[in-house]
């Protein structure tokens, strides 16, 4: 029942008339984002070549700390 009520909300948000349309979006929602998992590998920069060359490795900056860049990418 209250899966049956979370779905009918989104439909009302999202304006569709069938929920059938409703069903593409959550399906879609359910194969893109639950593959993902919470685990990264992460790497630190003390220079801005070392920092350029995580970024072009595909890490995103995370943060500063003791004066090294933090950066994580996931595994």
């Amino acid at each position: 029942m209250f899966m049956h009520a979370c779905i009918m909300h989104v439909k009302e948000v999202l304006g569709h008339k069938s929920i059938q349309n409703t069903m593409i979006y959550i399906n879609l929602e359910q194969t893109t984002f639950q593959e993902q998992n919470d685990e990264f590998t992460t790497r630190v920069a003390k220079s801005l070549k070392g920092a350029r060359a995580l970024l072009e490795a595909g890490f995103e900056y995370v943060m500063e700390m003791d004066g090294v860049k933090v950066f994580r990418k996931r595994k």
